[in-house]
């Protein structure tokens, strides 16, 4: 098998009777296996697999393992050339997967690619958790070609050109199975969001890229597992947010992590001066589980010092996109930067 297309499930059964049909259906002709994995669902969607899905492989786990873990032990019971992290609230089109495919194939220097994102919901639009691409800024704000903050674009073909970017989603990534279980996988601390930016990172400074291949395109509904407006999704991505820059900065950078803190700080103020309590407490709670988690970073730091041989260049966006949000004082497109920093993919 070449290409294994692994979803992660967790009382997901609505999503999987609807999209994962015509999953797949795509997959006529190419060498590749749908498997599902269980994050020990409560909602009925093992039994409803059996009987609609036989032909389906299923890997069950006995408790919710997250995202992070339940991928890693997922692909640790898997043999493939490709492995493809694919959320169950993805819309897949006819030809997603070739693609992502050929440009592997041609391009043995990128380690990670995804697709077009689009929102299922909003289909001419870019979908928040990925877009056409995704990039950080010098303190750490992940962004995309298509969504930056909160506001996302009207797809017009603008992103259109394959590029190099900083991360690609973990809503529809395919990687080279050797190249993630060199870089460690995923960082289990993490448990979900933010992770698959720390893995492109650690993928980078292993002097390999991270390429966003429009010609492939998904829908991706948003929200599955976690509403967007949840206090435990916002706690997620402020703490994971800092353990991805206490794992990849460079030294001479860590002072980073301290203009964070104070940024979030005032995000929490702002959160509580505008009555939204549950989300002043999970900035201060994601703090608390920040530093609770130091040693283990500093562990994690010192055990893939021996695999990097560069810092992560592309797709850095020196500035600050929330400084010029507040400057600009209007919603910024992604033509409003920098943009040099996608760089073009050449045959």
């Amino acid at each position: 098998m070449r290409t294994a297309i692994v979803i992660l499930n967790w009382n997901g059964k609505a999503f999987l009777e609807k999209f994962l049909h015509k999953v797949v259906e795509s997959l006529s002709g190419i060498d590749a296996e749908v498997i599902v994995a269980d994050n020990a669902s409560s909602d009925g969607s093992v039994e409803m697999l059996r009987e609609k899905f036989p032909e389906i492989r299923l890997i069950l786990f006995d408790r919710n393992y997250g995202f992070t873990g339940g991928y890693n032990r997922a692909f640790a019971e898997i043999t493939a050339e490709y492995f493809l992290l694919l959320n169950s609230d993805v819309e897949v089109t006819d030809r997603w997967l070739q693609p992502l495919i050929s440009h592997l194939d041609s391009h043995p220097n990128t380690a990670a690619c995804a697709p077009k994102l689009l929102s299922y919901h909003r289909r001419n639009y870019f979908e928040y958790a990925g877009a056409a691409g995704g990039f950080i800024d010098g303190y750490g704000y992940p962004f995309c070609r298509g969504r930056i903050l909160n506001t996302t674009e009207c797809d017009t073909g603008q992103y259109d050109t394959p590029k190099y970017v900083f991360w690609a989603t973990g809503a529809a990534l395919m990687l080279r199975a050797d190249l993630y279980r060199k870089a460690g996988g995923l960082n289990e601390l993490f448990f979900a969001h933010m992770e698959e930016i720390d893995l492109c990172w650690r993928l980078q400074r292993m002097g390999y890229r991270i390429a966003n291949i429009p010609a492939s395109t998904v829908y991706h509904v948003g929200g599955g597992a976690l509403p967007v407006d949840s206090p435990r999704k916002l706690y997620f991505n402020y703490r994971n947010n800092l353990m991805m820059l206490a794992n990849n900065l460079p030294a001479h950078r860590l002072y980073t992590i301290f203009i964070r803190l104070i940024l979030d700080g005032i995000s929490a103020i702002a959160y509580l001066l505008s009555g939204r309590f549950s989300y002043f407490a999970a900035v201060i709670k994601a703090h608390y589980g920040f530093f609770a988690r130091i040693p283990k970073c500093i562990q994690k730091r010192r055990k893939f010092k021996s695999l990097a041989i560069q810092s992560a260049n592309t797709g850095v966006y020196r500035g600050s996109i929330v400084l010029k949000f507040f400057i600009s004082k209007k919603s910024l497109k992604f033509s409003d930067l920098d943009t040099t920093i996608a760089e073009t993919i050449t045959q």
